[in-house]
C-alpha cells in the first residue's frame, strides 16, 4: 500500500509540474505575442479563454490535491480525465493542422495536448481507485461543455476573437455554429460512456 502511495504521488508530482511548466511557458509565449499589443489584461483573457488551459490547469490542480491528500474524488478525477482527453482528441482531429508551430512553441504545444493528457489519462487509469462511476452522472458532467461555451462566447465578445474557429459564430452562421457545439457535446457524451465503461471493467 506504501508502495502504490508512493507510485501516485511520484506520477500526480510529474503530471502537475510538466501541466504547470506547459502553461506557465504557454503564457509567457503569448505576452511576447502580437496579442500583447493589446495589453496584459486583454491577453490573460484570452489565455484563459481556451478549454486546453483550463483542462490543463484542472489537470495541475487536481494532481495537487492529489498530492496533499492522498485522495480524489472518483467523479472529479473521471471529469478531469474526459477534459484532458476532450483537449487532446479536438486538438488531433480538428485543430493540429491549422498552425504550425516551432521551437519553444512546439514543445509548449506538444506539453499541452499530448504530454499531459497522456501523463493524466495513463494515471488514471492505472493508479486511481475505479468501480464508483455512475454513467447518470452525465447530466451534471455536460454542465462543464455549456458552462464553457457561456465563457468562450464571453471571452469572444469581450476580446474579439472566438478562442476556437469551430467556435466563430458571425462567420460561421447559426446553423454551424450550433452543429459544432453538437459536435462537442458529442464528444463529452462518448468520452464520459467510454470512461466509465472502462472504471467498470477496471474494477474486475
Amino acid at each position: 500500500m506504501a508502495a502504490n502511495r508512493s507510485a501516485l504521488r511520484a506520477w500526480a508530482a510529474l503530471t502537475a509540474l510538466v501541466a504547470a511548466t506547459a502553461l506557465l511557458l504557454q503564457y509567457l509565449l503569448l505576452l511576447r505575442g502580437p496579442g500583447a499589443a493589446a495589453g496584459v489584461g486583454m491577453a490573460t483573457l484570452r489565455f484563459v479563454g481556451y478549454f486546453t488551459i483550463l483542462s490543463n490547469l484542472a489537470v495541475c490542480l487536481g494532481c495537487v490535491r492529489l498530492i496533499r491528500a492522498g485522495v480524489l474524488d472518483t467523479t472529479v478525477a473521471a471529469v478531469i480525465a474526459l477534459c484532458i482527453g476532450v483537449t487532446a482528441c479536438i486538438y488531433v482531429l480538428a485543430l493540429q493542422g491549422l498552425w504550425q508551430p516551432t521551437g519553444l512553441q512546439w514543445w509548449v504545444d506538444a506539453g499541452l495536448h499530448y504530454a499531459v493528457p497522456a501523463l493524466y489519462l495513463l494515471g488514471w487509469w492505472w493508479l486511481l481507485p475505479h468501480g464508483a462511476l455512475r454513467w447518470r452522472a452525465l447530466g451534471g458532467v455536460l454542465l462543464v461543455p455549456l458552462v464553457y461555451l457561456g465563457w468562450a462566447m464571453l471571452v469572444a465578445a469581450m476580446t474579439g476573437q472566438a478562442p476556437y474557429p469551430f467556435l466563430e459564430l458571425q462567420r460561421l452562421g447559426l446553423a454551424a455554429f450550433l452543429l459544432n457545439v453538437l459536435r462537442v457535446a458529442g464528444v463529452f457524451v462518448v468520452g464520459w460512456t467510454l470512461l466509465w465503461g472502462l472504471d467498470r471493467w477496471r474494477r474486475r
